[in-house]
């Protein structure tokens, strides 16, 4: 395999990579070096003896994304406030055209289950995410982990029942979750208090992640009274040149404010039963520079 061959093989199963990598970790940055190592490890390899391609970088992917977070939580890092994972843009266009898949997707890289995530062990967490978001079979996660196949599947009936277990419910309609997010923007936006609570879940929650560099609650606010009168006041201070914007981010639209034209900060909600169950907000600004400016 010449070089040029190895590169397009690999920029082939990139994208496939990086879902992984960010899926096991939540810091876009993270997962980008991961790549950049998995990248490094398959051109000093010795690619004839590899039969599939994809299989062998996913597992060197998997291994060092694993070894990564396993850094993370033996650094035992302490975090301003609620930590929640990076916003991650997310746009399957004709590459996913399978509703069921992009549901499975979508579903696998939400705020809300990534927080849960978070929980997990790091080998929970590889097998939940290969065999849940990307479907391997029982026997090809154990042969990239180096675990047996047992074993393998009661670190997945483990991993899934906890992820069930504090799992938010959430509507997965892209369309209703849109409409809904432009109206929450409507009425945050004019300090409707009134327009909101009407959108709001009596019991919503709201969880802000600024890292302490940045205004957001440093606790998680409950009620709908707390959230709605936090979001008129936070609009009411506003930002300097403000402007506004729906992207995808995470599965399912989010809102962008900016502010001079860079990214202030990012809300996404929550939405079931056409109430809105959970806000989230990152003001973080070290996981707001991978977002595109245009």
């Amino acid at each position: 395999m010449t070089t040029d061959t190895a590169t397009d093989v690999f920029e082939e199963h990139r994208p496939v990579l990086l879902g992984v990598a960010y899926r096991m970790l939540g810091r876009v940055a993270d997962a980008e070096d991961v790549v950049q190592e998995a990248w490094l490890r398959w051109s000093g390899t010795d690619r004839g003896e590899v039969r599939e391609p994809r299989a062998y970088l996913v597992r060197i992917t998997t291994r060092l994304a694993i070894d990564r977070l396993r850094q993370v939580k033996a650094r035992g890092e302490t975090y301003v406030g609620p930590w929640l994972p990076e916003p991650y843009v997310t746009d399957f266009g004709a590459t996913v055209p399978d509703t069921a898949e992009r549901a499975v997707l979508a579903d696998s890289v939400s705020l809300a289950v990534l927080v849960v995530l978070e929980s997990l062990s790091p080998l929970e967490r590889a097998v939940f995410v290969l065999r849940e978001a990307f479907g391997y079979p029982y026997a090809d996660i154990a042969a990239m982990l180096d675990r047996g196949e047992p074993a393998v599947r009661q670190l997945a009936g483990r991993a899934r029942k906890h992820v069930e277990e504090r799992r938010p419910r959430y509507e997965v309609d892209p369309e209703r979750r849109r409409e809904l997010t432009e109206r929450f923007l409507a009425a945050a936006g004019e300090g409707d208090l009134d327009g909101l609570l009407a959108l709001l879940a009596p019991d919503v929650r709201l969880v802000g992640d600024s890292g302490g560099k940045a205004r957001a609650p440093l606790r998680v606010l409950e009620s709908a009274d707390k959230v709605g009168r936090f979001l008129v006041g936070a609009a009411a201070k506003g930002v300097p040149d403000p402007s506004f914007r729906i992207m995808e981010l995470n599965g399912g639209p989010a809102i962008v404010a900016m502010s001079a034209g860079k990214p202030d900060s990012v809300f996404q909600l929550d939405v079931f039963e056409g109430r809105v169950q959970a806000v989230y907000i990152v003001r973080n600004p070290d996981k707001l520079r991978s977002l595109p400016l245009d």
